[in-house]
C-alpha cells in the first residue's frame, strides 16, 4: 500500500483529492495547509499546518503538490531529497532553469517526479493526438484553442495577482494548451503573439506555425465575470475535429458525423473509448510509474523547457 501526501488543499486539489480516495493500491494519509479550515472537509485524514511536521511524522512513497506556482520547485525538491516520489501541479516553474534543477535532484535520489499536465490525459486531446499520428483524415491543416476565464480573484493572498508569482494567463490557462500542442505536435517552427495585459485582467491570442499547418490558441483573464470556457477545433483533410462545449465531434468529409460519447459506449465501434477522468488517469498513470519503478515518461523536461522558453516571450 503506498501511503500519500497532498499539500496545498486549495482549489485544484478538489480534483486530485477524490482521485486518491477512489484510487485501490494507494492511502491519502496525510494532508498539509496553512489554512487548518481548508482541511476540515476531511475529517479522515490526518492534517499539518507544517510541511516539516508532515515529513517528520509520516512515511510517504509520494506527494502531491497543488501549491501556488512559486512554490511547486523547491517543495518537490525538498520532498524527493528525503527520497519522496513527486507529482506536482503545473507549471513546474517560471524560471526555465528550474526544469534541469528538479529532474537532477529526482535522478540524484533515484525518485519519480511528474508535472501534472491534465490534458495530456485528457481523452479528446488525446484522440486528436491519435488520429494525427495515424493520419486517419489525412494531414492536418489548423487548428484553433480557447481556454477563457474571468481574473481569478479568489486565489490565496491574491497570489494570482502578482505576476512574479504567478505569470499570468501564460502560465495560469494557456500553459494547458501549449503544453498539449508539444506534446502532440513538437516545438513550432514560429510564434506569432498578441496581447492585450492590464492589472486586472489579460488576454492573448497566439498562432503557431509548425510548417505544414498553424494553430491559433487564445487564452484569458477577463475583468468581467465571463464564464469559464474551454475547447478546438482541429482541421484534418478528411474530418474537423471540434470540442467545443457538446463533446467531441467529428465531422468527416461526405457528411457523416460521429460523436466520441456515442462511439466510447460502443455504439459504432470506431473510437470505443473509455469513459474516464483526466485527473484520475494522470494520477493512476503517475502511481503505476511508482509501483514499477518505471520513469514517468509521458511528460519529458525538454518538453518542459520548451514550454516556458515560448511563455517567457509572449
Amino acid at each position: 500500500m503506498l501511503k500519500v501526501g497532498l499539500i496545498g488543499v486549495g482549489g485544484i486539489s478538489g480534483a486530485h483529492i477524490p482521485a486518491w480516495l477512489n484510487l485501490e493500491g494507494v492511502e491519502l494519509v496525510a494532508l498539509c495547509d496553512i489554512r487548518p479550515e481548508q482541511m476540515e472537509k476531511y475529517p479522515d485524514i490526518k492534517h499539518y499546518t507544517d510541511f516539516d511536521d508532515m515529513l517528520a511524522n509520516e512515511k510517504l512513497d509520494i506527494l502531491d503538490i497543488c501549491l501556488p506556482t512559486y512554490l511547486h520547485a523547491d517543495y518537490s525538491i525538498k520532498a524527493m531529497e528525503k527520497g519522496i516520489n513527486v507529482l506536482c501541479e503545473k507549471p513546474i516553474s517560471l524560471k526555465r532553469e528550474d526544469v534541469k534543477r528538479v529532474y537532477d535532484v529526482a535522478e540524484k535520489n533515484n525518485v519519480k517526479f511528474m508535472v501534472a499536465h491534465v490534458i495530456r490525459f485528457w481523452r479528446e486531446y488525446e484522440f486528436v493526438k491519435s488520429v494525427y499520428e495515424s493520419g486517419k483524415y489525412g494531414k492536418l491543416l489548423s487548428g484553433n484553442m480557447k481556454r477563457l476565464s474571468a481574473f481569478p480573484a479568489w486565489s490565496w493572498d491574491n497570489w494570482m495577482f502578482d505576476e512574479k508569482r504567478s505569470g499570468f494567463v501564460p502560465y495560469d490557462l494557456h500553459i494547458h494548451d501549449l503544453d498539449y500542442l508539444v506534446y502532440a505536435f513538437g516545438a513550432p517552427k514560429d510564434v506569432k503573439s498578441f496581447r492585450s495585459k492590464k492589472p486586472d485582467q489579460d488576454y492573448i491570442n497566439v498562432t503557431y506555425d509548425f510548417g505544414d499547418f498553424f494553430v491559433n490558441a487564445e487564452s484569458s483573464w477577463y475583468a468581467s465575470p465571463y464564464p469559464f470556457t474551454a475547447g478546438f477545433r482541429f482541421q484534418f483533410e478528411d474530418a474537423i475535429l471540434s470540442n467545443e462545449g457538446q463533446g467531441l465531434k467529428i465531422y468527416e468529409r461526405g457528411g457523416n458525423v460521429v460523436s466520441l460519447e456515442e462511439a466510447a459506449t460502443g455504439d459504432t465501434g470506431e473510437i470505443n473509448l473509455p469513459k474516464s477522468g483526466a485527473y484520475a488517469e494522470e494520477i493512476i498513470y503517475f502511481t503505476e510509474c511508482v509501483k514499477n519503478n518505471k520513469a514517468a515518461s509521458k511528460v519529458k523536461p525538454e518538453e518542459l523547457e520548451t514550454v516556458i522558453d515560448i511563455l517567457n516571450n509572449l
